[in-house]
């Protein structure tokens, strides 16, 4: 392999490592909401007047029940008019979720474990103006759904719910029957637990044929990082089918009505850290699966109003479970069903490689933070350290090979000039070659793509672990998010300059020379440019940091080499 080939090569591995995550799997940078919109003073509710009308083999109008519910309006009129609405408090060591009595909607979400960088205080999941868990009862053909947030429900216990910790399992129960002789009524009950995310939710409505719910999701989850154009960006909503793989759908991208087909294991709405997620019944006699996932554009950018289908029985019971927390790989994998490949890690063809080594990753990262009580900051640089004492013997071998390679470069060449119209005897005699001196013209390059997964692995753990939220080291605030100091990017292209100048002193060579001034200038232009999380340049930086002193051995090895095989020229 010429030395030209080999350069190439070992360009596009680093350009693999580097650029080509980037470009692959790369974040739309959308135009923050405007003050007025979603997650601003004054934000009106989501619409969900426009909504499309569920396909027609799905449930459709409600029949006439004495009064057809879709024609009757709360006592009083609208919604806060004369029936005034109630916000009820749930408060647990994990959450506070504020509902409203009409229909038992969920108006705020809030984790005190994590710190919104976009507002004073908790995380926020719901965006403000709008609302989650809400319900809309349909069955028989197809038409207008009846909107449990219509009704007033009276709420069981009146005053609001606090479990401490340790505290056992507490039930709200919200009901409403409709005035006079009608048979409409809706109940519905969640339990909530102090010690998990997951909340238990079980209803009645009226026994009637094809009945169904749609519970709606919001319009994705409120934005809480400083990067706000990157939160935007990972808006998704996300179906686990029962007959396998993954499928997601970027809500900046809808724009016009989508369906991820059930039957669905789970349903997800995500941001970067935070999920929404609603999942079939744990207890027996529910639902095993979810009917599908309707995503419908919205008004505003960046957002679209997801529903998803509930089975209900046909004496009009049902029951589903929702998850509404971070995205913590170990509470997702309780969960079961590959839950955690909402926030995957990785695209598909590569998730089944990847899977075994994010594992290992997470595991190094809590050992050092735990077993060494190591600062996260410390805990990449001493990763990246470790990358390179590990790949030592690797770069060792490929470093000798080259050199082997180099030493029979003019044989070689003379081969190539001597029987050029000839081929197959041009390989036969180099193949010769090879055999005579015992080189191995893969063995420069094979060691060089081993640890490839590994470096892909560690770029998408750094790039989206919750872990990393909000931690600062040294002059950074916050591992997850960019450096604001710019400091990294310029430090890391800084010192890969070092190593490619080490390698050119070594091997000079007129490619080289000119990419040992482009490419540090290139990649951390990019860095700059794409605001790569300072946790992850972190350990790039440190990972270079530690290869200049193997450098210098490597250096100084190849010279006492090529000294000792001098360049054999043809007679």
């Amino acid at each position: 392999m010429k030395p030209e080939a080999r350069f190439a090569l070992a360009l596009l591995l680093m350009i693999g490592v580097f650029v080509i995550t980037g470009v692959l799997f790369p974040t739309a940078p959308p135009e923050p909401p405007p003050a007025d919109e979603v997650g601003g003073p004054g934000a009106p509710p989501v619409a969900t007047d426009e909504r499309v009308d569920p396909p027609v083999e799905l449930p459709g109008e409600v029949p006439d029940l004495s009064v057809s519910p879709t024609t009757v309006t709360p006592a009083g009129g609208e919604l806060g008019l004369d029936e005034t609405e109630r916000i009820v408090t749930v408060e647990t060591p994990l959450y506070r979720i504020e509902f409203s009595n009409y229909g038992a909607a969920v108006r705020s979400v809030r984790l005190p474990g994590y710190e919104s960088f976009t507002r004073e205080g908790w995380v926020e999941l719901v965006p403000d103006g709008s609302e989650i868990l809400t319900g809309q009862w349909q069955y028989q053909s197809s038409g207008n759904p009846a909107d449990l947030t219509r009704y007033p429900h009276t709420v069981t216990p009146a005053d609001e719910i606090r479990i401490g910790e340790g505290g056992g399992a507490r039930t709200l129960t919200f009901r409403y029957d409709q005035p006079g002789e009608a048979t409409f009524f809706s109940e519905i009950r969640y339990t909530f637990t102090a010690d998990s995310y997951i909340i238990e939710v079980e209803g009645e409505l009226p026994a009637v044929e094809r009945p169904a719910l749609f519970v709606g999701m919001g319009a994705g989850l409120a934005v809480n990082e400083l990067k706000v154009e990157d939160d935007l960006g990972r808006m998704a909503v996300s179906g686990n089918p029962v007959d396998g793989g993954i499928e997601s759908l970027s809500l900046g991208r809808i724009r016009e009505p989508e369906a991820i087909s059930g039957p669905l294991r789970w349903a997800a709405v995500k941001s970067k850290f935070f999920v929404e997620v609603i999942l079939p019944a744990s207890r027996p006699g529910g639902a095993e699966v979810l009917s599908g996932i309707w995503a419908d554009p919205a008004n505003l950018a960046d957002r679209a109003a997801v529903r998803v289908g509930v089975p209900v029985s046909a004496a009009g019971t049902y029951s589903y479970r929702t998850y509404l927390g971070p995205i913590e790989r170990d509470r997702l994998l309780a969960v079961g069903d590959d839950l955690e490949e909402v926030n995957p890690y990785g695209p598909g063809f590569l998730r089944a490689l990847m899977r075994p080594l994010v594992v290992g990753v997470l595991w190094v990262v809590e050992a050092l933070h735990e077993g060494l009580s190591l600062g996260y900051g410390w805990v990449l640089i001493v990763i990246g350290v470790l990358m390179r004492v590990v790949l030592w013997p690797l770069n060792r071998k490929s470093m000798r090979s080259q050199v082997k390679m180099m030493a029979i470069q003019p044989l070689a060449m003379d081969i190539r000039e001597r029987y050029k119209s000839d081929p197959q005897r041009m390989q036969q005699e180099t193949m010769k070659l090879y055999k005579e001196h015992q080189v191995n013209p893969l063995a420069g390059c094979v060691p060089l793509l081993i640890p490839m997964p590994v470096f892909f692995a560690l770029f998408f753990v750094f790039q989206n672990t919750i872990a990393l939220r909000g931690v600062p080291f040294m002059w950074l605030p916050d591992l997850s998010a960019p450096d604001p100091l710019y400091i990294l990017p310029l430090f890391f292209g800084l010192t890969m300059f070092l190593t490619m100048k080490l390698t050119q002193t070594a091997a000079p060579n007129p490619q080289m020379k000119m990419m040992m001034y482009v490419m540090p200038v290139m990649l951390t232009v990019m860095f700059l440019w794409w605001g790569l999380p300072s946790g992850l340049l972190l350990y790039y930086s440190a990972t270079n940091v530690a290869t200049i002193p193997q450098q210098i051995l490597i250096t100084n090895e190849r010279k006492k080499l090529q000294a000792a095989n001098p360049v054999k020229h043809p007679a």
